[in-house]
């Protein structure tokens, strides 16, 4: 069973907190789960539910996201500020943990085990490398901008992420419930009728829109990474390229193939987690 609770960080001149859940036993070894972009850390739930009778998992809300508070300014909404509010975080566990990251994640994973001294064990990238295109930025950045700005109901919120997270595989009508659940919150309008809103900030598109994307390029903070990692890709992905996954191999990483999926596997499928959990418990 999940249990909220939040950590407070210093960004610029001001103190902001970040929401998160953690499953199982506070005394067992750590997981840190880090979602992408547009979304939230229930995203996790079944993956830290599968873990919790091994693991301590925690699953934060980025800043902007879910329950985490709002930044000032959209500027902000950059990795390197979510690293600094994770910083905070893995300080108040004060333990080594395991990092699990989603895109985005992923990405705030890589900039912190990189870093000397880092209490990061063990690095599971999902769906994420050391070079991201910059056409996959561009389809993010678009479906960002053209998603609409309210939903009538839940199920309308649930048919737009079925349509924008199709890449995510192949999901069960609860698993979609599931993210649907955690990715709208409900609001009230000028005449007092509810509608339904995604959770979270519309800010945090507006460093991609302010330039056109171009190609990240990670591959001198990937070879500052000591720990072993282990590579998922959607077998369908546009942002973790076969030549970047290869060569990630090549240099080490594990790595697994979900199929049916693209940008970026869900991490519900029974035989991702299996392969989540033997990377986790290897000595």
């Amino acid at each position: 069973m999940a249990r909220a609770n939040t950590v407070t960080y210093l960004l610029g001149t001001k103190f902001h907190k970040m929401a998160y859940v953690e499953f199982g036993n506070p005394a067992a070894p750590a997981v840190l789960c880090v979602h992408g972009l547009t979304r939230t850390g229930r995203d996790f739930d079944p993956l830290a539910e599968a873990l919790s009778d091994r693991f301590h998992v925690i699953c934060p809300d980025l800043p902007g996201r879910g329950k985490s508070e709002w930044l000032g300014e959209a500027i902000a909404y950059q990795p390197p500020s979510y690293v600094v509010a994770l910083a905070h975080l893995l300080a108040a566990l004060n333990k080594p943990v395991a990092w699990i990251g989603t895109s985005l994640g992923g990405i705030c994973g890589m900039m912190t085990a990189a870093a000397q001294n880092a209490p990061v064990t063990k690095l599971v990238l999902n769906d994420v490398g050391p070079h991201i295109p910059a056409a996959a930025l561009k389809r993010i950045r678009d479906y960002m901008v053209g998603a609409p700005e309210r939903f009538v109901s839940m199920r309308a919120l649930e048919a737009h992420l079925r349509e924008i997270h199709a890449p995510f595989g192949k999901l069960s009508d609860a698993e979609w419930a599931l993210l649907a659940c955690y990715s709208g919150r409900r609001v009230l309008d000028a005449n007092q009728e509810g509608a339904f809103v995604m959770h979270y900030d519309p800010k945090i598109i507006e460093p991609m829109r302010a330039t056109e994307p171009q190609d990240a390029d990670l591959w001198q903070v990937w070879e500052k990474i000591k720990v072993p990692v282990l590579a998922i890709r959607g077998a369908e992905s546009d942002l973790l390229l076969p030549e970047t996954f290869e060569r990630m191999k090549k240099e080490g990483a594990k790595t697994h193939t979900v199929p049916q999926a693209g940008h970026a596997p869900a991490l519900m499928d029974a035989p991702t987690i299996a392969v989540i959990r033997e990377f986790l418990l290897q000595g």
